[in-house]
């Protein structure tokens, strides 16, 4: 019986507010052909038996190759391979071109470099509506440290861990009475930024430079010959203008020449820059390893999301010079 009232637009738009992973299904039809569609249907049945399920449209031109193969793969797609999941969603072209397939149990296609995979075999397959669930028997699985893809709302997410307790700065309770709070975005941000800095100032001050330094010498590292208006320019971010005296100083240590009214590093220059840049891709290495590689993606694509939303319009450092 149908209901002539139901809204399955609407209906669709509210299971797309339950979160998911993106998964691969692999299977090999019966002339060698190697089958592959995307899917986010895929759930757990059962520990033991070792049971999952999916769902496929009875519409689905790859439904046949699934209904008569006895074995199937599930690859639980990583956040590198949103490329991937793109490709085995589309039609008409072939899927597995240029990918090396892992050797698998079973004659399904095996995909690498996933957050995990799950070998199976076909145990049931039942009636559900427009779709078949197919649920299968895990013959064998394993996983790895990569974090996962998720599709939540009709697009792709990251995920990121909570803490089941609240995670807090101040550890008295209650906290004081104050029309600020440790929860202020700009606080946590530049406290979160000055903690890193803090680290990178004892190379600095080992090498005899301070941050606006610092600074400098990072843009000449990435856009060398730049005049003084240029270098302001790139650095105007950090809330800090650099004079001729700034300059002067980095070409009496030797990090800095001037030519025509243009500054270019030096080889101890570059050096010192790079010697910086590693300091600083150790800190970022600690942090990443304290917060887990998934929780570190997800925070630099929402720090790009709060620059891109209060850029007043900065130059690109990184954009080709004209």
């Amino acid at each position: 019986m149908t209901n002539n009232n139901f809204d399955s637009k609407a209906f669709r738009t509210a299971l797309g507010t339950f979160t998911t992973g993106v998964t691969i299904i692999t299977a090999t039809a019966q002339d060698g052909t190697p089958v592959g569609i995307t899917a986010n249907s895929f759930n757990s049945v059962s520990l033991d038996p070792p049971l999952v399920l999916w769902s496929l449209a009875k519409n689905a031109n790859s439904l046949p190759v699934f209904t008569e193969s006895k074995f199937w793969n599930v690859h639980v797609l990583s956040v590198e391979q949103e490329a991937l999941s793109g490709r085995f969603a589309s039609r008409g072209e072939d899927k597995f071109a240029g990918l090396e397939l892992d050797e698998g149990l079973t004659t399904a296609p095996l995909l690498p470099n996933c957050t995990a995979r799950f070998q199976c075999r076909t145990a049931f397959m039942h009636d559900g509506g427009d779709h078949i669930i197919f649920i299968g028997e895990v013959l064998g699985f394993d996983q790895s440290a990569h974090p996962p893809l998720v599709f939540q709302s009709g697009q792709y997410a990251l995920a990121a861990r909570k803490p089941r307790e609240e995670v807090r700065l101040i550890s008295s309770e209650p906290p004081p009475e104050c029309s600020y709070t440790e929860d202020l975005l700009g606080y946590l941000l530049g406290r979160a930024h000055f903690q890193l800095v803090n680290r990178l100032q004892v190379l600095l001050n080992e090498q005899g430079l301070d941050q606006p330094q610092f600074f400098i010498l990072s843009v000449l590292c990435i856009r060398d010959g730049l005049t003084l208006d240029g270098i302001n320019e790139y650095i105007a971010y950090t809330g800090s203008t650099v004079d001729l005296a700034d300059m002067e100083l980095l070409i009496k240590g030797g990090h800095v020449v001037i030519e025509q009214g243009r500054y270019r590093l030096t080889a101890d220059g570059r050096e010192a820059s790079l010697h910086q840049i590693a300091q600083a891709k150790a800190v970022e290495q600690d942090v990443v390893e304290a917060l887990g590689l998934g929780d570190a993606m997800a925070l630099k694509l929402l720090l790009k999301r709060v620059i891109g939303s209060t850029d007043p319009g900065l130059p690109d450092l990184w954009s080709v010079p004209a």
